[in-house]
């Protein structure tokens, strides 16, 4: 299973096309990229505060508190 920046990055490669484009791909690529590590490091941390403090609330209920996705 990928992370949805994994996905993301697959699908910026798949675009990348050697004649001109309106969208500088390379760079949305390696802007990504250079994301995943802290990505990796929020998911952990978000699983282990979770692991420790949520049991009375789904991890969807508090993955949305947390990252305040209920707008």
């Amino acid at each position: 299973m990928k992370t949805p920046m994994q996905e993301l990055i697959d699908t910026f490669e798949e675009m990348r096309s050697p004649i001109d484009s309106k969208v500088d791909v390379d760079f949305a690529i390696s802007l990504i990229k250079s994301l995943l590590e802290k990505e990796k490091e929020v998911m952990c941390e978000f699983a282990d505060d979770y692991q420790r403090n949520c049991f009375q609330r789904s991890a969807y209920q508090y993955y949305n508190e947390t990252f305040n996705t209920n707008e």
